[in-house]
C-alpha cells in the first residue's frame, strides 16, 4: 500500500526537505521534443549569396587585359630593427625615376645616403613653393597632402602612409619645387635623401646620369585614362584626314589562379546510424553541420587567403587611409 500525503500540510516546500519526487527530477525521466543539433559557427555569409560565380571547365582561372603601363606607383618596403630603419636598395625601383633601373651597386649607394627623420604631429614636413632639395620616403606613420581646394581653400587632398613617396622631382628638376605641402599627423617616420647627395652618385655613375635625364623627359607611351596602351582613333568627316593605324596590345604576363577546394572526410560508424537514428538520422545530421562547416570555410578563404583572398589583394589606391587613426 502507498500512501500520498500532501507536502503543502506540513509547511512551505522552503522550510522542509523534500519527502517526495521533485517535478523537476521527474521531467528528466518523461518524453522530451528534441531539437536538431545547433552550431554557433553558422553566420549569415552574405558574401557567397553577393558575388557573382563563374563557371570554368579547367583547374585555372586566367584574367587577361590590355597592357598597361607601370608607372612605379608600388609602395616601398623597409628593413627595420627596433627604432632604426634601412632602405633596401632594390625597393628603390619602386620610384617612377628609378623604374627599370637595374644597376643594384649604384642603388646600394643611394641607399646608404638616407638619413632617418622624425616628425611630430602637426609638423610640417615640406611647404608648397620651397625648394624640393631631397627626397622624402615615409616609413611610418601617417602624412597629409594639403593643396587648394575646390573654392580656394586649404585642403586635405590625400593622406599617405608607410610604403608612400612624396615625390621624385627632386631626382630629375635640379630647380624644382614642391607642388604641394606634407603635415605629419601622427608620429612620422621618414628617410631623406639630399638632392646633393645623389647628384653626387650621379656624378660618378654615367648609367645613372642617363637614366635619370630620361626619365626627366616626356618619354612615357601614350596610355589612356587606365594606364592602359593608347588605341589611336580619328574622328570627324570633313575631308579626308590620314587614318592612324594602330592595334590593342595585351598584357603579357596575366594573372592566373589556381582554383582551390575545401574537402574534408566525415567518419560516422555504423552502429550509431542502425541504433540511434529515430527520430533523427544522426548520418544526416553529421552531414548538414559538416557542409556549414564547409561553406564558413569557403567564405573565410575568400576574403582571408593571402593568394586570392579578397583583403590582400585589393588595389593599393583602394584601401582608405583613416583620418583619425584606426578604428576602435
Amino acid at each position: 500500500m502507498v500512501t500520498i500525503a500532501d507536502e503543502s500540510l506540513h509547511g512551505s516546500a522552503e522550510d522542509a526537505q523534500n519527502s517526495s519526487l521533485s517535478t523537476t527530477a521527474a521531467r528528466n525521466l518523461a518524453t522530451t521534443t528534441k531539437t536538431a543539433p545547433q552550431m554557433q559557427g553558422i553566420t549569415s555569409r552574405w558574401l557567397l549569396r553577393l558575388l557573382p560565380w563563374v563557371q570554368v571547365s579547367g583547374g585555372t582561372y586566367r584574367v587577361n587585359r590590355r597592357l598597361t603601363y607601370t608607372l612605379g606607383d608600388g609602395r616601398i618596403d623597409f628593413h627595420t630593427s627596433g627604432g632604426d630603419v634601412e632602405i633596401i636598395p632594390d625597393e628603390l625601383r619602386e620610384l617612377p625615376a628609378l623604374r627599370e633601373f637595374t644597376d643594384t651597386e649604384v642603388l646600394s649607394a643611394l641607399g646608404e645616403r638616407f638619413t632617418q627623420q622624425e616628425y611630430a604631429p602637426g609638423e610640417l614636413i615640406a611647404e608648397a613653393g620651397a625648394p624640393g632639395d631631397r627626397l622624402v620616403l615615409i616609413a611610418h606613420g601617417r602624412v597629409d597632402r594639403i593643396g587648394t581646394g575646390k573654392y580656394g581653400e586649404e585642403a586635405v587632398l590625400e593622406a599617405l602612409a608607410g610604403g608612400d613617396h612624396l615625390g621624385d622631382a627632386p631626382l630629375t628638376d635640379p630647380e624644382g619645387t614642391w607642388q604641394f605641402s606634407y603635415r605629419a599627423v601622427t608620429r612620422v617616420t621618414v628617410m631623406a635623401l639630399p638632392r646633393q647627395a645623389a647628384q653626387e652618385i650621379a656624378d660618378r655613375s654615367p648609367g645613372l646620369r642617363e637614366h635619370l635625364a630620361a626619365a626627366g623627359q616626356d618619354t612615357a607611351q601614350p596610355t589612356n585614362a587606365s594606364g592602359e596602351s593608347a588605341v589611336s582613333v580619328a574622328s570627324g568627316h570633313h575631308g579626308e584626314p590620314p587614318l592612324p593605324s594602330t592595334f590593342v596590345d595585351y598584357d603579357l604576363a596575366p594573372r592566373e589562379y589556381e582554383l582551390s577546394v575545401a574537402q574534408t572526410v566525415l567518419r560516422a560508424h555504423s552502429r550509431v546510424g542502425d541504433l540511434y537514428s529515430d527520430p533523427m538520422n544522426q548520418v544526416e545530421e553529421q552531414l548538414k553541420l559538416t557542409v556549414q562547416a564547409l561553406r564558413e570555410r569557403q567564405e573565410h578563404e575568400m576574403i582571408n587567403n593571402p593568394g586570392f583572398g579578397l583583403l590582400h589583394n585589393a588595389d593599393l589606391k583602394q584601401r582608405i587611409h583613416t583620418r583619425t587613426g584606426p578604428p576602435t
